[in-house]
């Protein structure tokens, strides 16, 4: 991998999805702010968001991950939950309940409201997903270029053997996840609709162009597992000048946060740092993994072990400078004899 010039700010590029990518990105971007090399101090950041969590509700056409991504970055999100606005109020969704309009499990909130109002408005004028999601980006100034993973669409269904006698249902992934907090086993998760999907545009120039792809600490199977799904972007990492960098979203065999132990039992992996790490075993070459964890053990895979909670913004900055760090000295390697 040739180094990176001193003279142009660092290209970097992060596939994402809700919560902790969120978080890690808000951390990632403190970093480079507070940097006293300019390459990293101007560095230019896009972030390809999971838009297989996207789901329609009271004909609103809502993206979960990409409106956490932007909301966190651009000062609006409810810090104490990760989603949803700050300051938030629920007149609508008290007024849809007393019309026994459901579902009472995903309540919106009114000013998340006006974001899926602009949404759906845009989309069934024409718009693409591309183009909705920088409309609305005017406004939050996140900081860094958000593309949603494709402009079609796609939605997780999971199928639960909880039916009569064994049988299974499908459901939403966000009924799952939300309203059955993922303790219905699944046996299977389906990204529906990604086969047939397309990059949106500018998502495989910017991992062809980047000078560092990182891998937040998202739910590896229904936030950079859809991302991955998209075809060509995972062809694309592969084929990548850049070094891949990833975050373990596991500690000491639990996730760091929320639920995807329930995603890697449903497709038969382990919730070991090791184990998420051959998810991406193709394409990864570097992994932060917690002290307590076992590395994996494939040859050419440089692995450091760091506290990995984000537990603070200095904690979550440095978790992110170490990252960068730890790609650069990829970069920086001699090729192999």
């Amino acid at each position: 991998m040739a180094p990176v010039s001193d003279s142009r700010p660092l290209q970097i590029t992060a596939l994402a999805g809700g919560v902790g990518g969120a978080r890690f990105l808000r951390g990632l971007l403190a970093h480079l702010r507070s940097a006293e090399d300019p390459a990293r101090r101007d560095a230019r950041v896009t972030v390809v968001v999971n838009t297989a969590d996207d789901v329609t509700l009271h004909g609103l056409r809502i993206s979960p991950d990409l409106d956490s991504v932007m909301y966190t970055l651009g000062g609006g999100i409810d810090e104490a939950r990760g989603w949803g606005r700050a300051q938030e109020s629920y007149g609508v969704a008290g007024e849809l309940a007393a019309h026994g309009e459901g579902p009472s499990w995903f309540t919106l909130g009114d000013k998340d409201i006006a974001t899926h109002v602009i949404r759906t408005r845009m989309l069934a004028e024409g718009a693409t997903l591309s183009e909705v999601t920088a409309r609305l980006c005017e406004r939050w100034q996140p900081g860094a270029r958000l593309l949603p993973m494709t402009d079609d669409r796609v939605e997780t269904h999971v199928d639960l053997a909880d039916g009569p006698g064994g049988a299974t249902r499908r459901v939403h992934f966000q009924e799952w996840w939300v309203r059955l907090h993922a303790a219905v086993p699944a046996v299977r998760i389906e990204a529906v609709g990604a086969a047939a999907s397309r990059p949106a545009p500018g998502v495989l120039e910017a991992l062809r162009e980047a000078d560092v792809v990182v891998l937040p600490p998202s739910n590896p199977v229904v936030s950079i597992g859809t991302v991955l799904q998209v075809p060509g972007i995972r062809d694309a990492l592969v084929a990548a000048p850049a070094p891949v960098v990833g975050v373990s979203p596991v500690v000491a065999g639990a996730p760091v946060r929320g639920m995807a132990d329930a995603c890697l039992s449903a497709i038969g992996v382990p919730t070991t740092a090791a184990a998420v790490a051959g998810l991406y075993d193709d394409f990864l070459d570097g992994w932060l993994i917690a002290e307590e964890d076992e590395p994996p053990r494939r040859p050419g895979l440089v692995v450091r072990r760091r506290p990995l909670l984000m537990s603070s913004p200095r904690a979550t900055a440095d978790l992110a400078g170490a990252a960068l760090d730890l790609a650069l000295e990829l970069d920086r390697k001699e090729p192999a004899a």
